[in-house]
């Protein structure tokens, strides 16, 4: 049952779950990719695309919107000075890894947005970053699958399970981080 909804729906899901913040997805996907449920090469490229797109979109909020983003998300404005410090000397580099760094995977291209970076140079460095985030995290998930075949011999009877439990542990994780009192 559940290869079937992957067969059907999994590049959807992956497009819209890398778009929002996915590394559970993504991890999830390249653990599906290594089943055989997925191809590899193809959650790579629909994972770089959601998450490009999820980033151009929060840049775009930001320029656009950023005053407002502040205002509803206070807790953007504690990253903002540190950010637009770092980016006037940094920007190339900061761009690309933004998606790594904890807490600011969502937050970090709407306060870029809010500076004079201009949407082009985002762009480029965006789509440089989001192609090696969806690598490495795929390569991860496939990896994953790989080392529990090893250990554990044939999956069959546990796939769905562990298919299962990546995505419940990533969505309680972002749960989580999203209720836990901010300091």
């Amino acid at each position: 049952m559940l290869s079937t909804l992957i067969d059907q729906y999994g590049y959807y899901a992956l497009f819209a779950g890398t778009a929002i913040e996915g590394e559970t997805v993504l991890l999830a996907a390249g653990f599906a990719a290594h089943r055989g449920w997925l191809s590899l090469p193809w959650v790579m490229a629909v994972a770089a695309a959601g998450g490009f797109c999820g980033d151009m979109l929060a840049f775009s909020l930001g320029r656009w919107r950023g005053q407002w983003l502040l205002a509803r998300f206070p807790a953007l404005a504690r990253h903002t000075p540190r950010i637009n410090t770092l980016l006037d000397k940094w920007h190339a580099p900061l761009i690309i890894s933004i998606r790594f760094m904890l807490g600011l995977r969502t937050a970090g291209p709407a306060i870029m947005g809010m500076s004079r970076i201009p949407f082009a140079t985002f762009a480029f460095y965006n789509a440089i970053g989001a192609a090696i985030w969806a690598n490495l995290f795929a390569s991860l998930g496939y990896v994953f699958g790989s080392a529990l075949t090893l250990l554990l011999g044939e999956l069959k009877h546990l796939e769905e399970a562990i298919l299962i439990t990546i995505v419940c542990a990533g969505s309680l994780f972002l749960l989580w981080r999203k209720l836990r009192p901010h300091a």
